[in-house]
């Protein structure tokens, strides 16, 4: 299994009115990840951002850019993410016809690949794309809303999933879990096996430095 562990920052949460200079804070106090929720008011009641800032706030930091695509049929949408500058994209199975077709393209496209599952997601759906996934993100909240409550059940995906990734020889999958992660939580999800932490609130909400710290203190706190 990976054992990295990385803390990927949502821009969700940041104050947009200043969004490039608290990407920036982000990574000077120790952020790995920018975590990009792109959502379209279809797939999930919301509407985020698009291409545009992407292509603009990739000039405000080398980090790598993860996109958590909510919006139906991301094929038509990956390429240009990819060259606005994204290096990771996860989309939901049930958002396209041919995740299998996806995944190809966005790895050809040279980003990592995975997939999402939803908080009523089984991990068995993942039995035939595990094959061709970089990683799994798993959804402690119901997608579309920032400042949600951690959902404790959705713990047990992520034994499942270890589970799955040993009996299919995919133990270099990274595991990703996005909702509700805190100063609070996030040990005791560390220590189930994540490698890659999503925080809003409480990276953006107030001393941006001091929360990174803090967050990624407990993170090693097994």
């Amino acid at each position: 299994m990976r054992t990295e562990k990385l803390l990927a920052p949502s821009i969700l949460s940041a104050d947009f009115s200043k969004l490039g200079e608290e990407i920036k804070t982000a990574e000077e106090a120790g952020a790995d990840i920018i975590h990009l929720d792109i959502m379209d008011g279809r797939y999930v009641p919301n509407i985020t951002f698009g291409i545009p800032v992407v292509e603009k706030i990739r000039k405000t930091t080398d980090l790598p850019f993860d996109a958590h695509l909510m919006i139906v049929e991301p094929e038509k949408y990956v390429e240009d993410f990819i060259k606005a500058g994204v290096n990771m994209i996860s989309f939901h199975m049930d958002a396209t016809i041919h995740s299998h077709r996806l995944v190809d393209k966005i790895k050809n496209l040279g980003a990592k690949a995975g997939v999402v599952l939803n908080p009523a997601t089984p991990v068995n759906t993942l039995e035939e794309i595990i094959y061709y996934i970089d990683y799994v993100l798993i959804m402690s909240v119901n997608p579309g809303f920032g400042g949600q409550k951690f959902i404790p059940q959705t713990l047990n995906k992520v034994s499942k999933l270890k589970n799955l990734m040993k009996e299919t020889g995919r133990e270099d999958i990274l595991i990703e879990i996005d909702g509700g992660i805190n100063a609070e939580n996030i040990s005791k999800v560390s220590k189930e096996g994540v490698n890659i932490f999503v925080a809003g609130s409480a990276v953006f909400k107030g001393d941006i430095k001091e929360n990174i710290k803090k967050l990624k203190e407990e993170m090693y706190v097994l």
